[in-house]
């Protein structure tokens, strides 16, 4: 059988093209969706076009019991568990001294409790196999930190960190865990920036463009199907860090 991977958040965005590029390279793939529906569907009949098939999933991967249960549906179906993209988040710019209680607790939540759940409830099958990957997407801002942001930048450092750590933990088992870190991807996530503010963006950044998903997706293909690269915080940003 097939490598069978979990994409988080997949339904859109970069998590969107994870699912497809890794589904054409003949994946078993199980897109997990929360709130877009449709999108998730679409992308299911997209691929079905293709003459591929994937599965999609339903799930707050901030909520514990919905990730056992998306967790317990693969296992079910499969049998097995190779590897995971945690993709899934939310983003919100809001200056330190807005940033209510609620704000913080949410983007924690979404951002870094759903890494430490779907690990958790994973890693027990990949253990057992002596054989695993996870692959964490956090974010540039994680490395750098981030004015008005520092909610979204805490989370995915603490995604980094948890990366880290496990792959330590989880290397004498053949599980091999890293982080991906991207930087300014042209996303939905980044609508809210109008074309003056890209373009100062792009100034900044040696390679003078914005990522595309599909630079992320390369990264995390090329990851997925190696065999010695753990504990890593692997930027994809165009030199932006340099």
């Amino acid at each position: 059988m097939n490598k069978v991977v979990i994409v988080t958040g997949a339904s859109r965005g970069i998590g969107r093209n994870i699912a497809t590029t890794l589904a054409k390279k003949g994946y078993i793939v199980i897109a997990n969706y929360n709130k877009s529906e449709n999108k998730a569907i679409e992308l299911q009949q997209n691929l079905k076009k293709e003459n591929i098939n994937i599965d999609i999933f339903k799930a707050d991967v901030s909520n514990r019991d919905e990730v056992k249960k998306l967790v317990q549906f693969v296992i079910n179906k499969y049998k097995k568990i190779d590897c995971v993209i945690n993709n899934a988040g939310i983003d919100q710019v809001k200056m330190f001294l807005d940033i209510t209680d609620a704000d913080w607790n949410n983007m924690i939540s979404n951002n870094l409790n759903s890494v430490f759940y779907m690990c958790q409830e994973v890693l027990p099958y990949m253990i057992h196999e002596k054989n695993g990957v996870i692959i964490n997407i956090s974010s540039i801002w994680g490395v750098t930190g981030a004015s008005c942001e520092s909610h979204y930048a805490v989370s995915k450092a603490g995604v980094d960190a948890l990366t880290k750590s496990l792959a330590k933990e989880m290397g004498p088992s053949n599980i091999r865990i890293n982080s991906i870190a991207p930087g300014f991807i042209d996303t939905e996530m980044n609508n809210n920036l109008n074309e003056e503010e890209k373009q100062e963006i792009k100034e900044e950044i040696p390679l003078q463009k914005i990522g595309k998903v599909e630079d992320v997706s390369r990264t995390v293909e090329w990851i997925v199907e190696d065999e010695y690269i753990t504990g890593q915080v692997i930027s994809v940003n165009g030199g932006w860090l340099i």
